[in-house]
C-alpha cells in the first residue's frame, strides 16, 4: 500500500515533466523572466536594470559572463552575512566543492528556493519516471540509501549556528522534505558523520537488516559501502543482503569504468541504472530513457541556460546561445543563471546535444584537462602546483608529465587511485619521497581529493612511473604532433593516452 501511495504521488509529476519536454522554450523564457523578477531589487539586479523586463537578448549584452573568481567577490559578501547582494535575503547555506583555482575550495550559495524549486523538484521528477519506467520493481515498498557527504559551520561565520557550508548531497539531506525523508535510510545522525571510515562502518551496519530498494550516490563511495555490507552478511553477493534492491540512481562521475564492476556486486539482471546530472551548482538532467545513456535537461528547475561554442571558449567576452540556438552534437561550455543567485555563471562543464525534440544531452567533460573518475574534481591547476612542490621538495625537475585514473578492478577489492607517468629531467634520488609530497599537496589544495584519499579508503596513494627521456616526444611523434603548439595533456579522464604511453615505455 504504501508503494502504491507513493508511486500515485509521484506519478502526479508526469503530467509537468511531459508539459517542459513539449515545450522547453516556453519553460526557459518563464524561468528567466522570474528569476529576474525576483531580483530586481537585490544590488546585482540594480545594477543591471534587472527592472526593465530584460528579454534574453539584452539579458545576455548587459550581464557579463563570469567564472567563480569572478564573481567570488559578491559570494564572499554573501558568505559573510550581506543580504541582498545577488538573491533577495541572507543565504544561510552553501556548497563547497573543489575546482578553484585560488582556494582550496568554493563555496556555492544553496537557497531555499534552490532546493526546493530545483534539487528537491529534481529528485520528484527521477522518482515518477523511476516507478513510471519500472512499475514491476515496486522500487518505493523499500528504504532509498542515500550516501552523502557532511557540513559543518559556515568558516566567514563560525559562530553564527544558522549558516552552514558542506557537500551539497548533505544539505540536501539535512532539509529534506518529509515525504523523501521517509523512504530514505540511514538515519541522518550517521548520514552527516564527517569520519568516513566510521561512517561507512555504521552506516553498513545500520542498513544490514534495511530493505533497500534503491541506491542513490557516488559509485566511488558506493562501491566500498556494499563490500563492507556484503563481509558484515557473510554473503556472495549484495543480492543476498537485499533480494529487492532494483535501481541505483548515480551521477558525479562516469558510470562506464564502474558498470562491471556492480554487474558482479549486484548480480540480479532485473538491477536497474539511471544517471542524474547534479552538481553543487543546481540539477540539471536526468537519464529519462533506460535503454539510452542520453539526459533529459531540466529546463523548469530554476536554472536559465545559455551555451557559449568550442571556438569561444577562451574568448575574454564569449558569443553564448540560447536554447533555441543549439545544433546537434557540437559542443558547448555550460552557462547558468540560478535561483541561488549565480549569474552568466560558466560551471566548467560541456555538454553536446543528442536529440533537439526534446532536448536531450550527454556531458563532454570539462573546459579544461580534469582528473573526475572518483569525484575528487583535479584541475589542472592543481596538478602543477603539485608537481612543482615535489619537484622543489626533492631537487628535481620535470620534462613532462600526464596522470590519469587507476579503476577498481571488477576481480578483487582493489581501490582507484592515480597512475603518474613523469619524465624527469634528473629522476630524484627518492621517487617515493616526490609521490608523498605530490600527494600531500593535492590533498592541502584540493578539499574533494583529501576526502577521497582520507585513511586510503576510496583512493589508493598515487603511483609513480617513471619514463625514460624522450617518452613523451616518442607519443607526439606517433600522432603525427611533434613541434609546434601541440603538447601532451596533463590530465585525463581515461585510460587511453596512459596505455599508449605505458607501451612505449
Amino acid at each position: 500500500m504504501i508503494n502504491e501511495v507513493l508511486s500515485w504521488a509521484a506519478q502526479r509529476r508526469l503530467s509537468d515533466i511531459d508539459q517542459f519536454r513539449d515545450h522547453p522554450h516556453e519553460a526557459q523564457a518563464a524561468v528567466l523572466r522570474s528569476l529576474l523578477h525576483t531580483a530586481q531589487a537585490t544590488e546585482w539586479g540594480r545594477r543591471y536594470g534587472y527592472a526593465e523586463g530584460l528579454s534574453a537578448s539584452e539579458f545576455a549584452q548587459r550581464v557579463p559572463c563570469a567564472t567563480y573568481e569572478e564573481l567570488y567577490p559578491h559570494i564572499e559578501r554573501v558568505l559573510r552575512g550581506e543580504a541582498d547582494v545577488l538573491w533577495p535575503g541572507k543565504v544561510q547555506w552553501f556548497s563547497k566543492s573543489s575546482g578553484t583555482t585560488n582556494a582550496r575550495s568554493k563555496y556555492i550559495p544553496v537557497t531555499r528556493e534552490a532546493l526546493h524549486e530545483c534539487h528537491y523538484r529534481a529528485g520528484r521528477d527521477m522518482t515518477a519516471l523511476a516507478t513510471h519506467l519500472f512499475p514491476e520493481s515496486r522500487i518505493l515498498s523499500g528504504k532509498t540509501l542515500s550516501l552523502g557527504g557532511t557540513h559543518g559551520p559556515n568558516p566567514f561565520r563560525p559562530h553564527d549556528a544558522d549558516s552552514r557550508a558542506g557537500d551539497v548531497s548533505a544539505l540536501i539531506m539535512q532539509n529534506l522534505p518529509a515525504w523523501a525523508e521517509f523512504i530514505r535510510t540511514p538515519p541522518l545522525e550517521l548520514a552527516l558523520l564527517d569520519e568516513w571510515e566510521e561512517k561507512i562502518e555504521r552506516i553498513a551496519r545500520h542498513v544490514l537488516h534495511v530493505d533497500v530498494t534503491i541506491l542513490a550516490g557516488v559509485p566511488t563511495w558506493m562501491i566500498v559501502l556494499l563490500r563492507r555490507v556484503t563481509e558484515l552478511a557473510g554473503a556472495e553477493h549484495i543480492t543476498e543482503v537485499w533480494p529487492n534492491l532494483r535501481l541505483f540512481l548515480h551521477g558525479a562521475v562516469a558510470f562506464g569504468p564502474y558498470r562491471e564492476l556492480f554487474r558482479q556486486l549486484i548480480p540480479d539482471e532485473r538491477m536497474r541504472y539511471l544517471e542524474i546530472y547534479n552538481a553543487s551548482e543546481g540539477y540539471f538532467a536526468l537519464q529519462d530513457q533506460p535503454e539510452s545513456e542520453d539526459l533529459l535537461l531540466l529546463v523548469d528547475h530554476g536554472v536559465y541556460y545559455e551555451f557559449i561554442p568550442a571556438d569561444q571558449f577562451d574568448a575574454e567576452h564569449p558569443q553564448t546561445l540560447t536554447l533555441a540556438e543549439v545544433e546537434l552534437n557540437k559542443k558547448y561550455a555550460l552557462v547558468i543563471s540560478t535561483n541561488a543567485g549565480l549569474w552568466r555563471y560558466k560551471i566548467g562543464d560541456t555538454i553536446r546535444f543528442t536529440s533537439l525534440a526534446p532536448y536531450r544531452i550527454r556531458i563532454a567533460g570539462r573546459t579544461k584537462h580534469f582528473l573526475n573518475a572518483f569525484g575528487e574534481e583535479v584541475v589542472i591547476e592543481n596538478a602543477e602546483a603539485a608537481v612543482a612542490a615535489a619537484c622543489q621538495a626533492t631537487h628535481t625537475t620535470v620534462r613532462d608529465f600526464t596522470a590519469a585514473p587507476i579503476y577498481f578492478e571488477a576481480a578483487d577489492r582493489s581501490r582507484g587511485g592515480h597512475q603518474w607517468v613523469v619524465e624527469f629531467n634528473q629522476p630524484p634520488r627518492d621517487a617515493d619521497a616526490f609521490t608523498t609530497v605530490l600527494d600531500q599537496t593535492l590533498r592541502h589544495l584540493n578539499s574533494d581529493y583529501d576526502a577521497k584519499r582520507h585513511r586510503d579508503i576510496a583512493l589508493a596513494p598515487p603511483l609513480l612511473t617513471i619514463a625514460p627521456t624522450g617518452t613523451f616526444e616518442r607519443w607526439l611523434a606517433g600522432k603525427g604532433k611533434l613541434g609546434g603548439q601541440h603538447k601532451v595533456p596533463r590530465l585525463s579522464n581515461s585510460r587511453e593516452l596512459m596505455d599508449e604511453l605505458l607501451g612505449i615505455i
